[in-house]
């Protein structure tokens, strides 16, 4: 009877302490699994030592932080104002915007439809998590290495782009992609980092990226012009 007593006790005292953190950490996920499920996601984001801004900036310490808060990134009009109202990247935030990130900041320009299972993503978010020292107090994990699609040689990459004359070119682009960052069913390709710019396009000129269309312009273009779009696509207002 003792025994009986003190379960039901047991179960119906208020949650503390050590019980929270298991219950948030259940909440949280595997990250093991959200690394893999991450890599979706290295097109724009980096995270981990050296971590750098791309398209999107980097997610180091992301929990805990407020919104737009990367000093010298490009942030959207939409994602200031998130800022000035003062929105943190907390748990729940997170989750909303992983699942669909026009739902939580309408004007935001990640072209990502989001992830719609729950449990795919909380393991993202314990991935993120583990770069997090503050204020979780989980000190960074190792980087996670990701091959790029293509290994260029260092002087194509070298290759200044001639913004003006990506201007030039853009306008077949833009007949598709959208000058505003918006995603209608075709990937934004506004504020993309020069070297991810250049990398997807020769992906595509050697069909490694599976799109006929894409291949085909692609294919079309000088090395000097690819360079020139990704410069003027990185700096475009």
């Amino acid at each position: 009877m003792k025994r009986l007593l003190a379960t039901v006790l047991l179960v119906l005292a208020p949650v503390t302490g050590p019980a929270i953190a298991e219950e948030e950490a259940q909440l949280i996920g595997d990250a093991e699994n959200g690394a893999k499920i991450f890599r979706k996601c290295t097109g724009c984001h980096q995270i981990g030592p050296g971590a750098e801004n791309r398209a999107g900036p980097h997610l180091n310490g992301i929990f805990g932080r407020r919104a737009g808060a990367i000093e010298g990134f490009d942030y959207s009009a939409s994602m200031e104002r998130a800022h000035d109202d003062g929105l943190t990247w907390d748990r729940e935030r997170l989750d909303a915007y992983i699942q669909n990130p026009r739902a939580l900041i309408s004007g935001t320009r990640m072209s990502f439809r989001g992830i719609k299972d729950a449990q795919d993503r909380h393991d993202v978010l314990a991935y993120l998590r583990s770069f997090t020292a503050s204020p979780q107090d989980i000190p960074e994990s190792a980087p996670t290495g990701i091959a790029r699609e293509v290994e260029l040689p260092p002087e194509i990459l070298a290759i200044v782009g001639d913004r003006d004359y990506g201007e030039y070119l853009a306008s077949e682009c833009l007949t598709c992609h959208q000058r505003n960052g918006t995603d209608e069913g075709i990937p934004s390709i506004i504020k993309w980092h020069p070297d991810d710019f250049v990398v997807a396009m020769h992906a595509y000129k050697r069909k490694l990226r599976p799109h006929p269309v894409m291949q085909m312009m692609a294919g079309r273009l000088t090395d000097e012009e690819i360079a020139a779009l990704a410069a003027y696509f990185a700096t475009i207002d």
